[in-house]
């Protein structure tokens, strides 16, 4: 099934993939200051923001996805950049699928596996009783039991959409990401590798690439690069966005 997408720019393509729980609206920022030089393009991740819900959700499935799209929108040899579940995805690929891309770049994840620890999110989500909500302050009120940081909540309540009726219901396929969630912490499969430019962006702050995950990197990865921004937690692109886009601009040439 295809994949609901946003577009902005034109000139060399540039793809960019969302995290869990995100969507394609939480890079227009990122994309609209790159789009003076590059068009991007921006999916939605099955199973999240209006693209479509499946009982699949793992990185095969998803980095299927993607290959589906690039054929069906005749895109040739694009930058593919995926920020943590998406950065994944775009590892998925990028081995997978050599000869369809001419760079790489990953934010704030590596391709080894990760203890997941969604559940406390998980479990705030699925508290929330949507025939009890009449505004969004009802869902992050009862969110708020589960996770107490306000950033967090307003991310997680971009997810909250109305039905015809105007009745809220959820975006993203929250029963299916609540079961298959433990595949969201495993590594990339088998022994290929990307030879290709890469960049992988790391926040400061941020423990979801560390230095004993540069041997891993290196080996399927032989010609990438590794940028640090300081001062920055795992959402990097939002929290020091003028650096992010200096990497990526950098990188790109």
């Amino acid at each position: 099934m295809p994949l609901f997408f946003r577009e902005v720019g034109s000139g060399p393509q540039v793809i960019i993939l969302h995290g869990l729980f995100g969507s394609s609206d939480n890079w227009l920022s990122i994309a609209k200051t790159l789009a003076t030089d590059y068009q991007v393009i921006l999916p939605d991740l099955r199973n999240h923001g209006q693209s479509f819900h499946n009982e699949a959700f793992d990185y095969q499935s998803m980095s299927i996805d993607l290959l589906d799209f690039v054929q069906a929108h005749n895109i040739i040899d694009p930058v593919v950049l995926g920020h943590s579940l998406g950065g994944k995805v775009a590892m998925n690929f990028a081995v997978r699928n050599p000869s369809m891309i001419d760079k790489l770049i990953v934010v704030d994840i590596g391709p080894g596996a990760y203890a997941v620890h969604h559940h406390q999110i998980l479990k705030g989500l699925n508290s929330i009783d949507l025939g009890k909500v009449k505004s969004r302050k009802d869902a992050d009120s009862m969110l708020s039991v589960y996770v107490p940081e306000p950033g967090i909540r307003q991310f997680l309540l971009k997810n909250l959409g109305r039905n015809g009726d105007g009745a809220f219901t959820w975006k993203l396929n929250l029963p299916v990401i609540t079961r298959e969630i433990e595949k969201v912490g495993e590594p990339l499969q088998g022994e290929a590798s990307f030879s290709k430019p890469s960049l992988f962006i790391r926040g400061g702050r941020s423990d979801y690439i560390q230095n004993g995950d540069i041997q891993l990197i290196n080996r399927i990865f032989p010609d990438n690069r590794l940028v640090t921004i300081e001062d920055a937690g795992h959402w990097v692109h939002a929290e020091k966005p003028a650096e992010f886009i200096s990497a990526v601009r950098q990188f790109l040439g």
